[in-house]
């Protein structure tokens, strides 16, 4: 029998769930490549032999999508697999076309093929786009659950940037073992809140093995997505983050109009600072695909620890990398709260750039006067420190999920800004849990 072959195009994390659960175990397949876009330097690498199967004896390379063309037509592929997101329907129609051009079938695994059933409740977290508020969100859902004394684990959408075979399931308890995994900026951003929080982490590769393990720990199970991507673990009930500052995403991207139309809840976070007009777009966008779906609305207060070093100072804003590169934010909650507090420059970073961000801000043109912390790897980080330091500002303010000054040395006067979310008005998030959970307990579920 001639397998059929096959590229995953991929952005180090649905690609490999999609090939492990879909296609590694099949005789009647070959999956010749994964490509790889939007994170920096996860391509040239191997998807190992310990995790591809026994069809795989050498692994699977992992080549730039650029490649994608000649890599179709010198390898006879059949069909190319689209496998990441916080993309637009366009550019996914645009990459299908190209893929039809070239002569193979274009395709994108469904949600009963990738979905995990867990036995432990599971509740999911998603968003619309990156950026809007989802791990903050899950953050609350965690705290309410354990207010009532119940046993949490969050499993987060993965992350994995290095070594693949040492990345299959990995659990984060403490900080020292976000240094035991040589984790990145963005894996901190990620689980560091979490574990301050007391509560434990799973990510990885192998999300078979890791439901395994985490459900072992845990009365409830909580899915904090990554960009706008669909949930690995079937959810027993399913929250949808959506942002107002950027109203018609949630019909536009992909996979977040997804995630809409399976949202039990749809969050609407920010809208102490969204237009009232543009709430009210995203309520009417999203009934016109899911017509019974609960909506929670959420402030997202903004504290910074020092005040009186923003106002009236020129101050340099770091802003979370994803949210302003592929989430397409000009700025994010500091530049919000350096604003608000009376800053008198909000120093655009441009002319101090080094190393990669100069790249980054050629790439990434609709970013405004913000700093993107960007630290994939220990270049990128050196070159975020020499930039911060060489800025002309008289104080630096980092709004991070994460404190990145224990990541670079600031040699400039610092604050750091906190944001959560903050329920405003009825239903509120409390409500959502307890009913669910007192649907669990009688038996139902969903």
């Amino acid at each position: 029998m001639e397998r059929r072959k096959v590229i995953i195009m991929g952005a180090g994390g649905r690609d490999f769930h999609n090939f492990n659960l879909f296609f590694k175990d099949k005789e009647q397949y070959e999956v010749v490549a994964f490509t790889a876009t939007q994170i920096p330097h996860i391509d040239k690498r191997v998807y190992p032999p310990s995790l591809s199967g026994g069809f795989y004896p050498r692994g699977i390379p992992i080549h730039p999508e650029e490649e994608l063309p000649s890599l179709v037509k010198d390898n006879g592929v059949m069909e190319v697999v689209f496998a990441y997101s916080d993309v637009s329907h366009e550019y996914v129609m645009h990459k299908a076309s190209l893929i039809l051009s070239l002569g193979a079938c274009f395709s994108i695994i469904g949600t009963s093929e990738t979905m995990l059933e867990s036995k432990v409740p599971v509740i999911s977290v998603l968003a619309v786009r990156t950026g809007c508020g989802k791990s903050a969100v899950t953050r609350r859902v965690a705290e309410i659950l354990r207010e009532d004394g119940h046993k949490v684990v969050v499993v987060r959408h993965p992350m994995p940037y290095g070594d693949l075979t040492k990345q299959g399931v990995q659990r984060f308890e403490t900080f020292e073992d976000l240094d035991r995994h040589n984790c990145t900026i963005e894996e901190r951003e990620e689980y560091e809140p979490h574990i301050e929080k007391g509560v434990v982490v799973f990510a990885g590769v192998a999300y078979g093995e890791i439901l395994n393990a985490a459900s072992k720990e845990a009365d409830f199970l909580l899915w904090d997505g990554g960009n706008n991507d669909l949930s690995f673990f079937k959810p027993w009930l399913q929250l949808v983050v959506a942002d107002p500052h950027r109203a018609g995403h949630e019909l536009r991207y992909h996979a977040g109009e997804t995630s809409v139309r399976l949202a039990d809840v749809v969050v609407i976070n920010k809208v102490d600072t969204a237009k009232a007009e543009d709430i009210s777009t995203v309520k009417k966008n999203v009934r016109s695909v899911n017509p019974t779906c609960i909506f929670v609305e959420t402030e997202s207060p903004i504290s910074v620890d020092s005040p009186s070093l923003i106002q009236g100072k020129r101050v340099l804003v770091i802003e979370d990398g994803p949210t302003i590169t592929h989430g397409e934010m000009p700025f994010g909650a500091g530049y919000i709260a350096a604003k608000n507090l009376g800053a008198s420059e909000i120093v655009d970073p441009r002319p101090f750039a080094r190393g990669e961000l100069r790249e980054v801000f050629k790439k990434f043109p609709h970013i405004g006067p913000v700093l993107p912390a960007l630290g994939y790897i220990a270049s990128q980080i050196k070159d975020l420190e020499e930039t911060v330091n060489s800025c002309s500002c008289d104080s630096v303010l980092v709004a991070t999920p994460i404190d990145l000054r224990r990541m670079i040395n600031v040699k400039k006067p610092s604050v750091r800004a906190r944001y959560d979310v903050r329920e405003k008005g009825k239903p509120d998030l409390r409500e959502v849990v307890h009913g669910f959970v007192s649907r669990i307990r009688s038996g139902v579920n969903k």
